[in-house]
């Protein structure tokens, strides 16, 4: 089982590059759930972690319904990101209906290529979430980072379940949000999937925690 770890600043990254962890989702602004890095940021951490490093897209907090001002921030910052050596985007946009937005992300991945593209936890937003998991394997999305559709991810643990058994075939499934080696087991148990995503933040810091990641780790990798 593979660990990805959210980052919202390079202190992070550089405990991230210590530990046993397999993946970097690097972000910006822990307050907001993640926006974009800055390109300097981006560069550092792409120094400090030599394993797969994804950046985040997303021009603010709030909802995911983006004006044309903020789509078009967003469609530049994957033009000045993509040549940073970096492996990959998380991003999500939806609709004023809350489904997902099948253009504008369409348009986001064409502008990755190569590089592939995740689908962020706006999918445990929408009003549909099995056929919105769908139009992610259509538009081309590599990963949907998700809470089975609920603030956390022992909430919707079943239902991350039956996603994985629907379209685990598909698409890389990530279960994650307030993931930690506690109910690493359980979650492990429920949802079989093969990919998981943590903060690792245990205090206010707001950066990981070297010893959390790698009991994370061990709990994923240990039958």
């Amino acid at each position: 089982m593979k660990l990805e770890v959210a980052c919202f600043n390079l202190d992070s990254v550089a405990i991230v590059a210590q530990s046993k962890a397999d993946r970097v989702e690097f972000c910006d602004n822990f307050e907001a759930g993640g926006t974009t890095p800055n390109f300097e940021d981006t560069q550092k951490a792409r120094l400090l972690f030599s394993k797969d490093l994804l950046v985040m897209i997303r021009p603010r907090g709030g909802d995911f319904n983006y004006s044309e001002e903020e789509f078009n921030q967003m469609k530049q910052s994957i033009l000045e990101m993509k040549n940073t050596g970096i492996n990959g985007f998380v991003f999500g946009i939806l609709d004023q209906n809350d489904h997902i937005d099948f253009e504008r992300n369409s348009e986001l991945i064409a502008l990755a290529k190569p590089l592939p593209c995740s689908f962020h936890r706006a999918i445990d937003y929408t009003n549909d979430y099995f056929e919105a998991i769908n139009t992610c394997i259509t538009i081309g999305f590599k990963t949907i980072l998700t809470s089975g559709h609920e603030s956390k991810i022992e909430l919707g643990k079943e239902t991350a379940k039956e996603a994985i058994i629907q379209f685990g075939n598909q698409i890389e499934i990530m279960p994650g949000g307030s993931l930690r080696a506690a109910n690493a087991n359980l979650i492990k148990s429920i949802t079989k999937a093969s990919y998981y995503h943590t903060s690792a933040i245990t205090d206010a810091s707001q950066i990981a925690n070297l010893i959390e990641i790698n009991a994370l780790k061990d709990c994923l990798t240990n039958d």
